[in-house]
């Protein structure tokens, strides 16, 4: 199995601080997310591989020992040409390299899990609870969530509440679908934070068209910053 390239994936360096690597995956993640597209696209299916493959990246080199490992096998899988043969007084450097695709406990094969419908369920839950963490870090970030358990804000309610009725009436089930507007969105947000819900929780009741609308403002406010 080849290594991949998880740098180029992100788009960043193979020397990138660990705040370039989560800048990078947060506008990556949001550029490529596959909510971003109808469910019946025929581009969806081609997003959500490209979805996984960045949140491998991530996983994979957020973590230092991962990223430690994924180096080791990297450099393995494709040698430099200028780098001459190895100082025989170094001793077998193979012996420290890990195999790609071997088994290195918490290494950077371990998140895409085996094959099968099960390794690709378990992938994809794993994919969509780690994009769930950064994207409440990013709502927290716009004033849109707050506390432990990125609680939706005035602000968040708002925006959801402008996006479209029938959002209101999937998000509270008995609540009318023909309703639309920031007051909509502040009563819904009593509603739903007397339940406790996270942003993302509420992010994924929403209608696919209401996730996209979302996605793209948060997307837009994402890449405004890092531009500024």
């Amino acid at each position: 199995m080849s290594t991949p390239d998880y740098y180029n994936i992100l788009s960043i360096s193979s020397t990138a601080t660990p705040q370039q690597i989560r800048d990078a995956y947060k506008k990556a993640a949001l550029k490529y997310h596959p909510d971003r597209v109808p469910a019946d696209s025929p581009e969806r299916a081609i997003r959500t591989k490209q979805f996984q493959q960045i949140n491998d990246a991530y996983y994979t080199l957020s973590d230092p020992t991962r990223r430690r490992d994924y180096d080791a096998a990297r450099r393995f899988a494709a040698p430099d040409p200028d780098a001459g043969a190895p100082d025989p007084a170094e001793g077998d450097v193979d012996e420290e390299v890990p195999r790609p695709g071997g088994s290195v406990p918490g290494g950077w094969s371990s998140f895409s899990g085996g094959g099968g419908a099960g390794g690709e369920s378990a992938h994809h839950t794993n994919a969509n609870d780690q994009f769930g963490n950064v994207f409440e870090e990013m709502l927290r970030e716009e004033g849109m969530a707050e506390g432990q358990q990125a609680a939706p804000t005035q602000k968040f309610w708002s925006l959801v509440g402008g996006l479209s009725g029938g959002a209101m009436g999937f998000i509270v089930a008995n609540f009318p679908g023909a309703i639309a507007g920031a007051v909509a969105g502040n009563r819904l947000g009593a509603v739903r934070d007397s339940r406790g819900k996270s942003v993302y929780s509420v992010f994924q009741e929403l209608p696919q068209s209401d996730k996209a609308k979302l996605l793209s403002e948060l997307a837009a406010k994402v890449f405004a910053h890092a531009i500024s």
